[in-house]
């Protein structure tokens, strides 16, 4: 398997923007990658939702949207797979969720177990969590999706898989990321001896990015911070 990690930028609120971004990476990586991943509510970007939920319902999507379907034809043209976070509309549930895309056609949809993605204060039983954590298998492996501090409450739950990817959004200055990239790396251990982590580049607030691999508890390689960059790796 040949994977692709976009840290990309993304601007909150600007789906058509995130969209583009989206399709820039895929012809980037187009013949070079199996699977083209982005970080966690990359779609929508990470400070998105107001917490009301009245205005919080028109930014979410849904899988039945026009906005997925316009990235599953992406992943067609681009002859890439996809996998992303978004904020994702079921019904009347709000959920932090990561598709993956396989030549056009939804094949995954993982929704984060752990609450840290919201308000806790002033949110309301709109804004769920997902209970389920099985992966699913690709190109022979089977692979695990947890998302930003998932494997921090619950790392127990995504093990089993040959393969974990972790979107986050993290905000840490390069030198804050080079005090906790050991404990990320040894934090990823817990669940699984491989891990890809992809974090995105954000301007408000300031994220640098970074792409990453992890195994055996060690960064085995890295991307730069601040640059839009596609770390490829064949695992």
């Amino acid at each position: 398997m040949k994977i692709g990690l976009a840290s990309y930028e993304f601007i909150n609120k600007d789906i058509e923007f995130n969209i583009s971004q989206i399709e820039k990476a895929s012809k980037a990586a187009q013949g070079s990658v199996d699977l083209l991943c982005f970080g966690e509510s990359f779609l929508q970007g990470f400070d998105a939702l107001t917490w009301k939920y009245e205005e919080d319902r028109h930014v979410a999507v849904s899988l039945e949207s026009d906005i997925i379907r316009r990235i599953c034809e992406i992943s067609k043209h681009c002859k890439i797979d996809l996998m992303f976070g978004y904020i994702e509309k079921m019904g009347e549930a709000i959920y932090s969720s990561c598709a993956v895309i396989g030549e056009g056609e939804l094949i995954h949809n993982y929704r984060r177990i752990s609450q840290g993605w919201k308000e806790r204060s002033i949110t309301d039983g709109h804004y769920r969590e997902g209970t389920d954590t099985d992966g699913f298998w690709y190109r022979g492996q089977q692979v695990q999706v947890a998302l930003c501090g998932d494997l921090w409450d619950f790392p127990e739950r995504f093990q089993g898989g040959q393969l974990l990817v972790w979107p986050v959004y993290v905000d840490f200055s390069p030198e804050e990321w080079s005090r906790y990239e050991a404990e990320y790396a040894e934090q990823a251990y817990l669940a699984s001896d491989r891990t890809v982590m992809v974090n995105s580049i954000s301007s408000r607030p300031r994220s640098y990015g970074g792409a990453f691999y992890f195994q055996g508890g060690k960064t085995e390689k890295k991307s730069a911070y601040g640059t839009e960059e596609i770390m490829v790796l064949e695992l």
